[in-house]
């Protein structure tokens, strides 16, 4: 079987000084190998060719024989890594806390352990009949919410 860590290792190390950093690798007990990847703009299926060409040549097919798939996070998918919260700063996202709730706002912020969303809650103020609309911000920590994702706007 491929050895996972020195396939993550070649990765980081060729995705080093580009706009392109990774975002998972999987390697099955079938030695399907899933490489996916992210990057501060778009991903450019000719780079996934590059990137794919590459692993072959440094893991040989002739020594190891597995399936090889490389890719782009999709839009829809769930944010794995900090560089993609980073990445998508000022987006409105979705958040799925452990807990079961969703919230829908902007990311503000995206450190090495936490992000901050700014989320829009309905307050009663007193004195006043109607409830106001406020901006909060609520901090995560990365490993206290299910899943965090981009939110298209049609």
């Amino acid at each position: 079987m491929i050895d996972k860590q020195n396939l993550k290792d070649f990765i980081e190390k060729r995705l080093e000084g580009t706009e392109y950093f990774p975002v998972d690798v999987t390697v099955s007990g079938d030695n399907v190998v899933r490489v996916e990847i992210d990057s501060t703009g778009s991903v450019d299926i000719d780079y996934c060719v590059e990137l794919s060409k590459a692993i072959e040549e440094a893991f040989p097919r002739d020594e190891e024989d597995y399936e090889l798939e490389v890719g782009s996070a999709g839009l829809t998918s769930p944010f794995k890594v900090p560089a993609q919260y980073r990445k998508n700063l000022g987006n409105k996202v979705e958040v799925v806390t452990r807990d079961g709730r969703k919230l829908h706002g902007v990311l503000t912020d995206a450190g090495d352990d936490a992000f901050t969303v700014e989320t829009t809650v309905k307050v009663r103020k007193e004195g006043v009949k109607k409830p106001v609309e406020e901006t909060r911000p609520e901090t995560f920590a990365y490993g206290d919410v299910k899943s965090v994702r981009y939110e298209l706007e049609f």
